[in-house]
């Protein structure tokens, strides 16, 4: 189907194109100033390390429903292999073929278009087999730390995942905003456990991708009266999938992503950092979610880490 209106209306309320200068690639990573940084670092207290990226391998997330999305395929290119000659110090080596967005990853700006654009006003034609994304890829934020908030829905509603048809509405943000004890704000990076993940770490790769729980529509507009710098959750989609709008695809991601400038992180691991913050009774955090700088990639995996 074609977007509808309430989509285009939407859009003009969250657009941000312009707002950083006409050439601007990074989008709303510019509100992470050198002082969120600062007060992002003295978040820091019990020095606790929590990894949330799922391990890169070939039995990983993807089960073929997305095109071309592969899991990572290691393979060794050198064993042990004495390459200066016998009784040298040997080496071993290997390469991986991957999908960028396979596991872990953030989106790029233009890992979406729609109408014809990108983020920025950009024609998404700009977009070509050889050069990838030539405005606005991956390569371009240089670096993403700021400080992290964990919005534990299902904590806030007291349920353990929430349910497939869920979808995330402000008013739930505002409840998991509440149990975290603090007001997101500028220049944040906002994590949203869903709990739905919990189904992919038993091992059931369908179940976790249909039906899933994720952002609603109205989301968007909450994070740019916030001025939030990015997002990421838990699950496949980022948003609800089947979506609230029957035929109508991905409509978070194109506002998020095109309309806001947005960047937003899928497949991230939340369970133990939801654990680590209910024991330590704080969800903000020193969050460094640093982008493989693939020239002219639309996405990219990452292994982020949260610093309590």
């Amino acid at each position: 189907m074609s977007l509808p209106a309430e989509f285009h209306e939407m859009a003009k309320r969250v657009n941000n194109w312009g707002r950083w200068g006409r050439d601007d690639e990074i989008g709303t990573l510019n509100l992470i100033t050198d002082e969120v940084v600062r007060e992002a670092a003295a978040c820091v207290r019990s020095g606790r390390r929590v990894p949330l990226a799922l391990p890169l391998e070939q039995d990983g997330v993807q089960t073929g429903v997305i095109p071309g999305r592969v899991n990572p395929l290691h393979v060794m290119v050198q064993i042990n292999q004495e390459i200066f000659g016998p009784d040298t110090v040997a080496c071993s080596d290997d390469a991986v073929t991957m999908g960028l967005q396979s596991a872990t990853h953030w989106d790029a700006l233009t890992h979406v278009s729609h109408s014809g654009k990108l983020y920025n006003g950009r024609p998404a034609d700009s977009i070509t087999a050889h050069g990838g994304a030539q405005f606005a890829g991956i390569d371009k934020p240089r670096h993403i730390v700021s400080r992290g908030v964990l919005l534990d829905v299902p904590r806030a509603l007291g349920v353990p995942r929430l349910d497939g048809a869920h979808a995330v509405t402000p008013e739930d943000l505002e409840a998991a905003e509440e149990l975290a004890g603090t007001r997101v704000r500028a220049g944040d990076i906002v994590l949203v456990r869903t709990g739905q993940i919990q189904t992919c770490l038993a091992g059931d790769k369908h179940a976790y991708g249909y039906p899933s729980p994720g952002l609603s529509m109205r989301t968007p507009e909450w994070f740019h009266a916030r001025d939030v710098a990015a997002v990421a959750n838990d699950t496949l989609t980022f948003e609800i999938f089947p979506p609230e709008i029957e035929d109508l695809w991905l409509p978070v991601h194109a506002l998020d992503l095109v309309e806001m400038g947005m960047h937003q992180g899928q497949n991230w691991n939340l369970e133990e950092l939801s654990t680590a913050c209910g024991e330590e009774g704080r969800y903000a955090f020193l969050l460094s979610a640093m982008p493989e700088p693939f020239v002219g990639g639309t996405g990219t995996p990452v292994a982020p880490v949260a610093i309590l």
